[in-house]
């Protein structure tokens, strides 16, 4: 075949690729260009070849570390970097790149190919999702989930105090945030203070401030807390240690709108509002004699209860690819997910830790993971030892197996309860009775 005749072929075959796809030689400069590459450039191969690569791909990547000069130098091709591309029209556009070496018959280095994927709909399709699936930074799409997500602009726009229960990285304070940054005190102050960090005497001064003299080490004024968020927001977690005299004084709070400071005289009137929160069952402290059943009754005008990343296993792959993108803007990498038996894990365990642990399972892996995606040596230690029988001593699942082995998990835990199965995987029971006859699981009906 002549020269011009295999040029031609070339650029057919190059042309009829999707992704951008470009070569250099070993100074850098680019020999094809195909129209692909054009399309998403606004640049045309005439104008593009014989430039430098630099010049034609405006990527943010070039800027810190040019993926193709580092093949060129190393011989190591870049796989999977995501990057920002800025076109020809002034858009920028995300891409993701792969770069490797090209060697002569003599296995002699020649040059390099890069190819370039447009993921502007993909990152369109994440935003959908996103915006669906989250409130702030607040991810979920269970049923127990999307009940909460309904009623926090509600919730948000009255100035009634807010209870918060939930067992420990549910996110509480997250959710106060939120309830916050959407209200109409979003301009205020959100001040959060732990009750359980500090003792009664340091608790008071800290949230209701002093006077000077109050105490020996009292030289000036102090403000606490309370007017720190005038205005704005105070958060009081972990609510149920506090002490019988504290929870005196905030029973006045809630009551009369004055905070006293220590040493002070007159009452301060005060414009908070306040979410306070708890890890325990405050009804069940309050039928022991720990906590103010008065208190209880002020503090609990708006109740919610968050549910326990158990009961909604199904947010697991969305809260995984946030932490994940999350990870990669931090640690400058470019992890496109996790592998099926990865994921097989993480959708099993039970995570006494709540999202919170699921969070360091997944910067843990990130510290270990050297390629593109999570594998399951990756994750911690107590997730591999403790592993479940669920899926037997297979090493890779489809989802649809991984999926039918975890409701007949579920279904078998809760003894065929469809109810209480759905509850448990945060799905609703119409769509368990319709993954049941996809998948095609029987089990005995007990749900009355």
């Amino acid at each position: 075949m002549k020269k011009a005749s295999r040029n031609r072929f070339h650029d057919t075959i190059l042309d009829s690729i999707n992704e951008g796809v470009f070569t250099v030689d070993l100074e850098r400069r680019i020999l094809s260009f195909n129209a692909a590459a054009e399309r998403i450039t606004g640049i045309s191969r005439h104008e593009a070849k014989g430039r430098k690569c630099s010049e034609i791909i405006r990527a943010d990547l070039c800027k810190r570390s040019c993926a193709m000069e580092q093949t060129l130098r190393s011989g190591t091709p870049v796989v999977n970097a995501t990057t920002h591309l800025s076109t020809a029209r002034g858009e920028r556009v995300p891409v993701r790149i792969a770069t490797a070496l090209l060697k002569d018959e003599k296995g002699t280095a020649i040059g390099g190919v890069e190819t370039f994927q447009d993921l502007s709909q993909v990152e369109q399709l994440r935003k959908e999702l996103k915006a669906r699936y989250t409130f702030e930074d607040i991810i979920g799409h269970s049923s127990a989930m999307t009940k909460i997500f309904s009623i926090l602009p509600l919730v948000s726009e009255s100035e009634s105090t807010v209870l918060i229960e939930g067992a420990t990285g549910t996110g509480k304070e997250l959710f106060a945030r939120t309830i916050h940054n959407i209200s109409p005190r979003r301009n205020g102050r959100f001040v959060a203070v732990n009750c359980a960090a500090l003792p009664d005497t340091l608790l008071e001064s800290e949230l209701f401030g002093y006077k000077a003299g109050a105490f020996t080490d009292a030289k000036q004024d102090k403000p606490g807390r309370f007017t720190l968020a005038e205005g704005g927001t105070i958060f009081l977690d972990e609510i149920c240690d506090l002490s019988p005299v504290v929870q005196v004084r905030l029973l006045r709070v809630l009551q009369e709108r004055y905070i006293e400071p220590l040493g002070g005289v007159d009452p301060v009137k005060v414009n908070v509002r306040i979410i306070v929160a708890a890890k325990r069952d405050l009804t069940q402290l309050v039928e022991q004699g720990t906590f103010r059943d008065d208190l209880y009754y002020r503090i609990r005008v708006i109740h919610m209860v968050l549910p326990p990343l158990v009961e909604r296993r199904g947010d697991i792959p969305l809260l995984a690819d946030h932490l994940i993108n999350k990870f990669n803007q931090l640690q400058n990498k470019a992890i496109t997910g996790l592998s099926q038996r990865a994921m097989t894990r993480l959708l099993e365990y039970n995570y006494p830790g709540n999202v919170r642990e699921l969070e360091n399972v997944i910067e843990q892996a990130f510290v270990l993971c050297r390629g593109e995606r999570i594998k399951y040596h990756h994750l911690p230690r107590e997730l591999r030892e403790n592993d479940s029988p669920l899926y037997g001593h297979k090493q890779s699942c489809s989802l649809k197996e991984m999926e039918r082995a975890l409701i007949g998990k579920a279904l078998q835990r809760h003894n065929g309860n469809r109810k209480q199965t759905a509850k448990r995987l945060g799905i609703n029971p119409s769509t368990l009775y319709r993954k049941m006859r996809k998948l095609n699981i029987s089990f005995p009906t007990h749900d009355v």
